[in-house]
């Protein structure tokens, strides 16, 4: 595939590609598709609340339950890479469909669960459903919508993303107290099916008349490399195994991903499109804005670990500080338009990755006698920095790609925001670690080393940011201000 393939459709003379008609229902797609990444985010944090009670119901240690967390992302992470193809393949509506099935049966199961193989089996198939939804999803939102209305498409996408992590904790420890952990499983049961009969009825199934040949032998050398660093980088904050197995499997993935790398310069349709990184839009979006999300993405894990472990808080009292952060993600979807429209992608990504490494520092100086209204004010602020970043990031990443590429890109997009959430979870335990190995004690002084450390991460994303170009994008924003705003940029 040539650069020039890449090329947005509106600029330097190429034809434009088919652009997507405003839907008779312009929220209907987004929250049907909201819906199922809300149940995806929600999955993958809410049972950890509940691994004790789980593990005392079916006669299990804390540390093997560990499994059942890891088997969820171990299978999101595999899985990924293959949904642009089946999509193409059997149609964006028939796959989502099928994929909100599996889910929700599989969630059906695992709160039926009798034993801990059967628990741990199920997770799997929860995780292959979820696998499917995530990027499918984004594809049915990108192909519904115009590109000047892709901000508010994606404002509705990326809020379950971001209040997941967060809400998912606090939900968990509510259900399990009041009602029984079976129970944090059966809650997806009427989203999924309701979900189900919305896409039958609203989503089109549009497919790829060109399919290309799946890539097997690709699929299982880049399946196996994710699975084995997902598998490493969650033994890293939960350990089941020896440190030198987690560091033999983490470099046994670099060295699948490496191969799979080398791999794909010699297919003409590897399982996924390595090439799409030649489009400046796409690569700063996912790779500078999966960098900056590393330094944001332990902060769920640090700070409620931080309010029960060193300030001594209940989970249910630090739950309900932490969601005051989501709140902060919605009200921020009502800035981001016009502050693009008036200043353009590279000073609004600059601008949200410092204020998200300047919040980061000030969780250090959080203390036990801090009052809460002000560890409410500074979550709140950062719930608002960290969402400004990911939706801008994200929007940034499709803004140009032509409708031909887009299940390709919702794929490898997928895998790299998977990457994202996981390692920066592991590496905010892995500092913690470090930072504990003399006083063997997790005192807030700890955690303020922690997120000090952590608050560097966002900085390193400020040069891939800066290399936009001040038009970058600019199709995403109100098209009367479009064409002005062109004229105007260097």
């Amino acid at each position: 595939m040539s650069v020039e393939s890449l090329k947005v459709p509106w600029k330097d003379g190429l034809l434009p590609a088919t652009s997507p008609a405003r839907p008779k229902l312009p929220l209907i797609i987004p929250l049907i598709v909201a819906m199922a990444f809300l149940m995806e985010q929600l999955d993958a944090t809410i049972i950890t609340t509940a691994v004790p009670d789980i593990g005392r119901s079916l006669s299990v240690t804390p540390v093997q339950m560990s499994l059942a967390v890891a088997a969820y992302v171990l299978a999101v992470a595999v899985f990924i890479p293959v949904s642009g193809w089946f999509a193409d393949r059997f149609g964006a509506r028939r796959v989502f469909v099928a994929a909100l099935a599996v889910f929700t049966i599989g969630s059906a199961l695992c709160g039926l669960a009798q034993n801990f193989p059967m628990l741990v089996a199920m997770r799997v198939v929860q995780g292959l459903g979820g696998a499917m939804m995530t990027p499918v999803g984004r594809l049915i939102l990108l192909r519904s919508f115009p590109r000047s209305e892709l901000m508010t498409a994606m404002t509705y996408m990326t809020l379950p993303a971001i209040m997941g992590p967060v809400f998912g904790p606090l939900l968990g420890g509510v259900i399990t107290t009041y009602l029984s952990w079976r129970w944090i499983f059966y809650v997806n049961l009427p989203v999924g099916l309701v979900g189900i009969l919305l896409a039958l009825r609203y989503v089109k199934n549009v497919r790829d008349p060109d399919i290309r040949k799946f890539d097997f032998a690709g699929f299982l050398m880049l399946g196996c490399g994710l699975g084995l660093f997902q598998f490493g980088l969650e033994n890293v904050s939960r350990p089941v195994i020896s440190l030198s197995t987690i560091a033999a499997t983490i470099m046994a993935a670099l060295a699948l991903l490496a191969g799979f790398g080398f791999y794909a310069r010699t297919r003409a349709a590897p399982a996924v499109d390595l090439t799409l990184f030649r489009m400046r839009t796409f690569r700063v979006g996912t790779l500078a804005g999966g960098l900056c999300r590393v330094g944001m993405n332990g902060v769920p894990f640090l700070l409620p670990l931080m309010l029960q472990v060193g300030f001594g808080l209940t989970p249910i009292a630090s739950g309900s500080i932490t969601f005051i952060g989501s709140v902060g993600a919605v009200l921020v979807r009502t800035l981001i338009g016009p502050l693009l429209r008036r200043h353009g992608y590279r000073p609004v990504l600059v601008a949200s990755a410092l204020a998200g490494s300047l919040t980061l520092a000030t969780f250090a100086l959080l203390t036990p006698q801090t009052p809460h209204w002000v560890i409410l004010l500074q979550v709140f602020l950062f719930g608002l920095t960290r969402s400004s970043q990911f939706m801008t990031s994200n929007t940034l990443s499709y803004s140009e790609m032509p409708d031909s590429h887009l299940s390709r890109a919702t794929s490898l997009g997928g895998v790299l925001q998977q990457l994202s959430v996981s390692f920066g979870v592991s590496l905010g335990a892995v500092l913690l670690s470090l930072v504990s190995l003399h006083s063997h004690a997790l005192t807030p002084a700890r955690f303020h080393e922690v997120f000090l450390l952590t608050a560097i991460i966002p900085l390193l994303s400020v040069p891939g940011f800066l290399a936009l170009r001040r038009e970058d994008g600019i199709g995403t924003v109100s098209p009367q201000n479009a064409v002005a705003q062109a004229e105007t940029q260097d």
